[in-house]
């Protein structure tokens, strides 16, 4: 399973087992900062697909009434114990993709290296970016949440406190070493 969506609804079904809309309104609170949700349509084909290769099934739910007569009661959604092991899986991969990814960034400024102040531009705007970053206030949640992601909210600012002033240590660092390349070029 490629899509990163769908390994994020994953992970909202093994936090709590819910129904679709419930994801939906879960999903776009805790991840829509950092992945839109298109739809809620969005959430039910993915759920299909989880379904299909037996990562989350139906729960049964007793005493199922619908709300409304001739209504269907809604779907609960759980993760089975193959959905488990497959997000922890996929959730170890991600440690080493991010690495890779930054990896990959850097190569791509170095290759900037016959054309420094393009680099250095591209750097300036990335100081821009984490400076913003750092000075964003938090957002606090419009509703209450549970303990993952309150938990989930202390860990990325405790990285957004953190991570600018490493970052603009090494923007500095990457800064130095470009200047230095324009100033052999002229």
């Amino acid at each position: 399973m490629t899509s990163q969506f769908s390994w994020v609804l994953l992970g909202l079904v093994i936090r709590r087992a819910s129904y679709g809309y419930e994801l939906a309104r879960r999903f776009e609170r805790d991840y829509g900062a950092v992945l839109p949700l298109s739809g809620d349509s969005h959430i039910y084909s993915s759920l299909n697909q989880l379904e299909d290769r037996d990562l989350i099934e139906e729960a049964p739910v007793k005493g199922a009434v619908s709300s409304r007569a001739g209504r269907q009661p809604k779907t609960v959604y759980r993760a089975t114990e193959r959905g488990r092991q497959e997000y922890r899986a996929w959730l170890l991969t991600q440690v080493d993709e991010s690495r890779r990814s930054w990896l990959l960034f850097v190569q791509l400024l170095a290759s900037l290296a016959p054309e420094p102040d393009v680099a250095l531009e591209i750097l300036e705007r990335y100081r821009l970016t984490l400076l913003r970053q750092a000075a964003r206030g938090r957002d606090e949640p419009s509703e209450p949440v549970d303990e993952a992601s309150r938990l989930a909210r202390h860990l990325a600012e405790e990285e957004q406190r953190l991570a600018p002033g490493r970052m603009l240590d090494w923007v500095d660092f990457a800064q130095r070493e470009f200047e230095a390349l324009a100033q052999k070029r002229s």
